[in-house]
């Protein structure tokens, strides 16, 4: 890992720390948006060594109607015990899976 580069987070999608932070970006989310979302799955990650952690995540969460995709970016300094979103957005409808 290169500090300031970019890097992709091999098995995001069953890493413990990663869907910590999925769930705690949703969660923050709906607080500061007075929303209901459900963390549903992580989709990827990637981190970026800053003054601690960057973590670019993508993820399902479902509202009472959809499911959608949404990006988040959140900052991770343990040493300060401080997380912060700094970034949530919709992306896009999730993919409605085949019952087949």
């Amino acid at each position: 890992m290169s500090l300031g580069g970019i890097t992709v987070v091999e098995g995001s999608e069953n890493n413990v720390k990663i869907k910590e932070l999925a769930h705690f970006a949703v969660e923050d989310h709906n607080k500061k948006e007075h929303a209901s979302l459900k963390f549903v799955k992580v989709i990827s990650a990637k981190e970026q060594v800053v003054e601690g952690m960057a973590y670019y995540i993508t993820l399902e969460a479902k509202d009472h109607k959809s499911k959608n995709i949404y990006e988040t970016k959140i900052w991770d300094r343990p040493w300060l015990k401080l997380k912060e979103v700094l970034e949530f957005k919709f992306v896009g409808h999730a993919p409605i899976a085949s019952t087949s």
